[in-house]
């Protein structure tokens, strides 16, 4: 794990505080997504897909810093859509870092050599590069040749002007596990600081929904990457718990906590989670004390079914790590286990059908947006 130390210490109080002060449900990782609107058009991309009139607003600054006010998670993951497209993004940024919460700024890095110089080193601050793989993945992954070489170029040049940079790299159905063995090698050569990996999801916009996998295919996915580490190169650093790790590798039983990485994008507060658009809800507050969260995750609810993202586990994982710390440290000592039985897999014979309900929201939208009310900024 290659998390700063300081972070670690502030993460780990923030959440005992909370385990002391018997909260059952707070948020660790605010998900903020300024924008929809990309300059790529990956296909496995459920962000991406939506009329121009949605894809052309943007949430404002001083939108931005009320959800993270409110919210109040000690982390603050800026996403999208392309945040670097978001005019006032360093405002935005700067705003955030001034009330001393950890900042990842995603990028897929095309536009991140021309905007740098909004941007200043912080110890608070960390650019996360989209990486999907080695140059063929992730062009492939991408939909459009030279990405990967621009990213790289990128990422050297913040490197060089001593910015802290993570990469974070989804995993689909076919990935192999020699390639990205040497993939991990590769970036670690190049001086990232760490990497954040997750398996893909089956958003239900996506273009592409035939090359997301099955929870059985991603545990045994990472046990054997996990397994070709070699001790002859450059130990692999992840931005993430060991607990979320070995639960990749299908050595933990964990469920989803979906409240754990809230997310606040145009359309409001997102129910249930990042990857699932299930209604909305007007305030952080709302949010939580109003969205059924027992109808969801792996085990509950049909779309949650294969589910293994760090969106939904990582809060859990990290959460787990602070409340039996024992357990962390075994992980630690002895590394991710790659071989023998896996932990028992959440039944999913009690899980309740999919609802199809995505499009509800957008319908509304678009309504409000050709026909605003009066005094709001699109009626001017």
């Amino acid at each position: 794990m290659s998390v700063p130390l300081l972070q670690v210490v502030r993460v780990g109080a923030y959440v005992l505080k909370q385990h002391l002060m018997g909260v059952k449900r707070y948020p660790l990782v605010l998900m903020l997504e300024p924008l929809f609107r990309c300059n790529l058009a990956c296909a496995g991309c459920g962000k991406i897909d939506y009329p121009d009139a949605i894809l052309n607003q943007r949430l404002s600054v001083d939108e931005c810093l009320e959800a993270v006010d409110e919210c109040g998670a000690p982390v603050v993951s800026i996403a999208g859509g392309e945040p670097l497209l978001h005019r006032e993004i360093d405002q935005v940024t700067r705003g955030i870092l001034a009330r001393k919460k950890f900042v990842y700024l995603c990028t897929n890095a095309l536009l991140l050599e021309k905007k740098m110089d909004l941007f200043e080193p912080h110890p608070y601050f960390t650019w996360s590069v989209h990486l999907d793989g080695d140059q063929e993945d992730h062009d492939k992954s991408v939909c459009q040749d030279g990405v990967y070489e621009r990213a790289v170029e990128a990422i050297r040049k913040a490197k060089a002007r001593g910015f802290r940079v993570n990469i974070n790299c989804t995993l689909f159905d076919g990935a192999v596990p020699e390639r990205y063995a040497r993939f991990f090698d590769d970036v670690m050569a190049l001086g990232v600081d760490a990497m954040t990996v997750s398996p893909g999801y089956a958003y239900e916009r996506a273009p592409d929904q035939a090359h997301f996998l099955n929870r059985r295919k991603t545990k045994q996915l990472f046990r054997d990457i996990f397994k070709l580490q070699r001790k002859d190169k450059k130990r692999w650093q992840f931005s993430q718990s060991s607990l979320f790790l070995d639960f990749l590798a299908g050595n933990q039983s964990f469920h989803c906590t979906p409240w754990g990485n809230p997310t606040r994008n145009y359309f409001g507060w997102q129910r249930p989670c990042y990857l699932l658009g299930e209604g909305y809800a007007k305030s952080f507050k709302e949010l939580m004390a109003t969205t059924d969260w027992d109808k969801y995750g792996t085990g509950n609810y049909e779309k949650c079914a294969d589910c293994m993202v760090h969106s939904g586990y990582e809060a859990t994982a990290v959460t787990h790590a602070v409340t039996h710390p024992l357990a962390a440290l075994r992980v630690s000592l002895r590394g991710i286990k790659t071989e023998g039985e896996m932990a028992p897999e959440i039944p999913l014979d009690n899980q309740r059908p999919a609802e199809f309900v995505f499009s509800r929201h957008v319908q509304d939208a678009m309504d409000r947006l050709a026909h605003p009310k009066p005094g709001t900024a699109a009626a001017e």
